[in-house]
C-alpha cells in the first residue's frame, strides 16, 4: 500500500511539473504573467476537465498548495520591513484602509442584494475583489518606466498596507465563518484574537527573531540559516492555525520579522526558489479545482464584479487621496492603478473560504476567472488609463 501511494505522489508530481514547465514557458513566449500559466495547468490536469483527470490524488496537491500559500505570503512579507510600513506615513494607511473597507462593503451589498449570493459567499466574494496585485501592478509600472513616479510611490504604499488589512480581514472571517455563524462576540473575539497575535509578533518577535536570524547567518551555514528560517515561518503558521487565525497571516509575518534581520537579503534569495516551487503548486492546485462547465454559470457574475471592484477601487482611492491632500494627477493614476488588477491573494481569500466549507463550489473558479481576466487588462488601464488622466488634468488647465 505504501508503495503504491509513493508511485501515486511520484506521477502525480511529475504530471504537475511537466505540464506546469509546459504552461509556463508559454506563458513567457507570449508574454503573460506565469500565474496564467499554472492556472492553466491546473485546469488541463484536474478532475473536472474531460476527458480524464491526470491527477491520481488530489488530496497531496491540496498539501502542497497549503505549503504554497505559506511560502508565497511569506516572501510577501520579506518585502515590508516594519521600518518600511513605518515611512509610508499616516496617509497611504487612510487610503488603504478607505479602499479595502469600502470596496469590501460595496461588493458584500452587491453580491447579497443584486447577484443573491449566500451570506458567507458575499462576505469571502467581498474580500477577493478588495485586493490589488501589488506584483504585477508594480512590474507594469516597471516596465512602462512610471516606477519612480509620485502616483507609483503612493500606490505601492497603499498595496503594501491594503494587503496586510486583506490577510488580517481574512484570519477573522475564517474566525468567524468556523463557527458557522456572525455574531457581535464572536466578531469582537475573533478581533480581537488577530489583533493580540499581530501586536505580539511584531512586539516580541522584532525584538528576537532578527537577532536569531542574524546569529545563524555569521556560521555562513547556508543550510542551517534556510531551516531556521523554514521553522520560523512554519512555527508562526501553526501557532496562527491552533489560534483560528490564517495561516497566511502567520506566514506573512514571519516574513515582515525575518526582513529586520542584517541578513534578510540572503534569507530572501535562499527562500525564493522554494517559494517559487510550492507557488507554482498552488496556482496548479486552484487551476485543477476549477469546474469549467460552471463558465457559463459565473461568467456574467465574475464580469459584473470585476467592474464592481474597479469603479469601488477607483472611487475610494481618488476621494481618500484628495483628502489626504494629493493633487488631481497623483491621486487619478493611484485610483487606475490600484483599480487594475486582482491577484494572487484573491485566489489564496478564495480557496480560504473553501477550505472552512462556508463558501459555494462556484466561487473559486469564479475568483479564478476574476483574476486571469484582470490579469490581462491591467497592463492596458494603466497604460492607457494613466495618459488619460494626465489629458484630462492638462485639458482642465487649460480651461481654468
Amino acid at each position: 500500500m505504501a508503495e503504491i501511494e509513493i508511485g501515486q505522489i511520484l506521477q502525480d508530481f511529475s504530471v504537475i511539473m511537466i505540464v506546469a514547465g509546459a504552461m509556463a514557458m508559454l506563458s513567457y513566449r507570449f508574454k503573460q504573467p506565469m500565474v496564467i500559466g499554472y492556472i492553466g495547468a491546473g485546469m488541463i490536469i484536474g478532475p473536472y476537465t474531460p476527458p480524464f483527470s491526470l491527477i491520481l490524488n488530489l488530496d497531496v496537491l491540496n498539501l502542497f498548495a497549503e505549503i504554497g500559500i505559506v511560502l508565497l505570503l511569506f516572501v510577501v512579507g520579506m518585502e515590508f520591513p516594519i521600518e518600511k510600513l513605518r515611512k509610508i506615513g499616516r496617509k497611504a494607511f487612510v487610503i488603504a484602509l478607505s479602499e479595502a473597507l469600502g470596496t469590501f462593503s460595496i461588493g458584500f451589498f452587491v453580491g447579497i442584494s443584486a447577484l443573491n449570493f449566500s451570506f458567507f459567499d458575499s462576505l469571502f466574494l467581498a474580500l477577493t475583489i478588495s485586493v490589488t496585485s501589488t506584483v504585477i501592478v508594480m512590474r507594469v509600472l516597471e516596465e512602462l518606466g512610471m516606477i519612480k513616479e509620485e502616483s507609483s510611490i503612493l500606490i505601492l504604499g497603499v498595496a503594501i498596507i491594503e494587503d496586510i488589512i486583506v490577510i488580517s480581514m481574512l484570519a477573522i472571517l475564517q474566525s468567524v465563518s468556523s463557527t458557522g455563524g456572525l455574531s457581535l462576540p464572536d466578531v469582537g473575539i475573533s478581533v480581537g484574537i488577530t489583533l493580540a497575535f499581530i501586536i505580539g509578533v511584531l512586539v516580541i518577535g522584532s525584538k528576537t527573531v532578527p537577532k536569531l536570524v542574524d546569529h545563524v547567518s555569521r556560521t555562513n551555514q547556508h543550510d542551517v540559516l534556510v531551516v531556521v528560517i523554514l521553522a520560523l515561518v512554519f512555527g508562526l503558521s501553526y501557532i496562527a492555525f491552533q489560534l483560528g487565525i490564517s495561516v497566511a497571516a502567520g506566514a506573512f509575518f514571519a516574513g515582515v520579522l525575518i526582513a529586520e534581520s542584517k541578513s534578510h537579503a540572503v534569507s530572501k534569495v535562499l527562500a525564493t526558489p522554494i517559494r517559487d516551487m510550492f507557488a507554482a503548486l498552488f496556482f496548479v492546485s486552484v487551476g485543477a479545482l476549477m469546474d469549467v462547465s460552471l463558465l457559463p454559470l459565473f461568467i456574467i457574475p465574475a464580469l459584473i464584479l470585476i467592474t464592481v471592484s474597479l469603479v469601488a477601487k477607483f472611487l475610494t482611492v481618488y476621494l481618500a487621496a484628495r483628502l489626504q491632500g494629493f493633487n488631481k494627477l497623483t491621486s487619478l493614476r493611484a485610483g487606475i492603478g490600484l483599480s487594475s488588477s486582482g491577484g494572487e491573494l484573491a485566489l489564496v481569500v478564495a480557496k480560504g473560504g473553501a477550505d472552512v466549507g462556508v463558501t459555494s463550489s462556484f466561487l473559486l473558479p469564479m475568483v479564478g476567472a476574476m483574476t486571469i481576466i484582470t490579469t490581462f487588462i491591467s497592463p492596458y488601464i494603466i497604460k492607457f488609463g494613466w495618459r488619460f488622466a494626465e489629458g484630462f488634468v492638462n485639458r482642465n488647465k487649460k480651461v481654468d
